[in-house]
């Protein structure tokens, strides 16, 4: 009886770790997905700094520099939200990979438990009185 008590609990270790890691690969991709963001950000920044440059630098000096400040707030807001998706991420990653580093060693711990078990059983007949 006590072995299969600790088989149930060792298989809902299975299962949560396949959970945890299936969070923690979402997370991952998420993690990229924001890295993509933010270098096409940066892209679509250089492209229009660069249109910026061509259409008002040498025509309006003054309307270059209002256009211009302007493009880099939106450009910083927008870098902004990124890092702090990108951080909560970190965080939601970090969290993940404990929980399952903790039920990793649970697991370890109640395999053990599950040899030794099986061993006495084996080695002494049966159950003990």
């Amino acid at each position: 009886m006590a072995i299969s008590n600790i088989h149930e609990t060792l298989l809902m270790y299975t299962k949560r770790k396949s959970q945890i890691n299936n969070e923690l690969s979402t997370v991952m991709m998420n993690i990229l997905s924001a890295s993509r963001q933010q270098a096409d950000n940066q892209a679509r920044y250089n492209d229009k700094q660069q249109e910026l440059y061509f259409n008002y630098y040498s025509d309006d000096p003054e309307q270059y520099m209002i256009l211009t400040e302007q493009l880099e707030q939106e450009h910083e807001l927008e870098l902004a939200t990124i890092n702090s998706w990108e951080k909560e991420l970190e965080v939601s990653k970090n969290n993940l990979e404990t929980q399952l580093n903790e039920i990793t060693t649970f697991e370890n711990t109640w395999t053990k438990l599950l040899q030794t078990n099986v061993k006495n059983d084996f080695s002494y007949g049966g159950v003990q009185q």
